[in-house]
């Protein structure tokens, strides 16, 4: 905390020195948003790179004035929570003042710029972001208020804790993480009790575009247990999307790249190839929209996917036939399809990516 409580001063430092020379006071953030700002290492996925560019935030100047003096008061929040060892969430800064801020993005996203220019990570800075991403499986661990959470009794599902920073006494006995994309998927896995039938798992879904806390506690996972962990998303751009966020992270996070992201991740399916290796009915898939076949060709572009070949050829496949599939199309081969035939065919067989 004594770090966090320094990184602030400096801030604030700069601030002051800049008034006493009758200056106009700058706060100077990173890029984080730009391609240009990061480069892909294997063993840690996407990356700042340490000469990145940066924006200032003027004091003076009409455009940034506001955003200025925003990031001055959430510093101001930050500084007196570290002080009195308490948390808030986004959400709590939002709601202290909805006229102030206008928007919980705005919140957002200045939280994110500030723990970029202090280089802490937002757990250090005491602000929680609520959790929507669920566990469930063969875990057990204890919640920093020492509530011992059990995710052992099939069709429970716990919400991902949001200070993961903060759990201890793992205990497991999983083969495997699986990482499902949708909540719906997640839910038909659980009551066809999958991960008690084929082998002891842990499953995981961030119910789409995961958040910071879900992807915190996959990587926590990985390093406690160093066991496979897998992917099942949709064969479309935006389930290979977010598979890529899990594996190699995201851009506007590339900052905290070496605590979120998991390089080891498999993919598992659904994978253009299993379309046609099932015989799916054409009827049954979806063909792409305009938005489609732009978030395709972007992600071929992006520098992880020259290193992955096998991957490379699915996205060729799916770009190829211009279709893409749910998971639910599996019921079209029978109801519990996935549960039954198609994740144990693929775990045993080693039918992943």
């Amino acid at each position: 905390s004594s770090e966090v409580l320094e990184a602030i001063e400096n801030v604030i430092q700069g601030v002051l020195q800049s008034l006493a020379q009758k200056k106009a006071p700058v706060l100077t953030v990173a890029n984080r948003g730009d391609w240009r700002n990061i480069e892909f290492k294997d063993s840690v996925g996407l990356q700042m790179i340490p000469s990145y560019t940066t924006r200032q935030i003027r004091s003076d100047c009409p455009q940034s004035a506001r955003r200025f003096a925003l990031m001055l008061k959430i510093l101001s929040m930050i500084y007196k929570m570290v002080q009195s060892n308490t948390y808030a969430t986004k959400r709590d800064i939002y709601y202290s003042d909805t006229l102030l801020f206008g928007s919980q993005s705005v919140v957002d996203q200045i939280i994110n710029d500030i723990s970029c220019m202090l280089k802490i990570p937002r757990r250090s800075l005491h602000v929680l972001s609520s959790s929507k991403g669920f566990v469930a499986g063969n875990l057990i661990y204890t919640e920093e208020d020492g509530t011992k959470v059990n995710c052992t009794c099939s069709a429970t599902v716990f919400t991902v804790p949001s200070n993961v920073q903060g759990i201890k006494n793992l205990t497991s006995h999983a083969k495997f993480i699986l990482i499902v994309e949708k909540d719906a998927t997640f839910q038909r896995l659980l009551d066809d009790d999958f991960f008690s039938k084929v082998s002891p798992c842990i499953m995981i879904t961030g119910r789409g575009i995961p958040d910071l806390n879900t992807r915190l506690l996959v990587r926590k996972l990985w390093d406690s247990f160093q066991i496979p962990v897998f992917t099942l998303m949709d064969a479309d751009p935006h389930g290979i999307e977010i598979m890529c966020v899990y594996k190699y992270g995201s851009v506007s996070m590339s900052f905290e790249a070496h605590h979120l992201a998991v390089p080891s991740v498999k993919w598992l399916g659904l994978l253009p190839s299993d379309l046609k290796r099932l015989n799916i009915s054409k009827d049954a898939l979806i063909p792409f929209t305009k938005q489609d076949e732009n978030k395709l060709a972007s992600i071929q572009k992006r520098p992880y996917i020259a290193c992955q070949p096998l991957w490379k050829k699915e996205l060729e496949i799916m770009a190829a036939s211009k279709l893409k599939a749910e998971i639910q199309v599996l019921t079209s081969l029978s109801s519990d399809y996935l549960s039954r035939v198609y994740l144990p065919n693929k775990l045993q067989f080693g039918g992943w990516l």
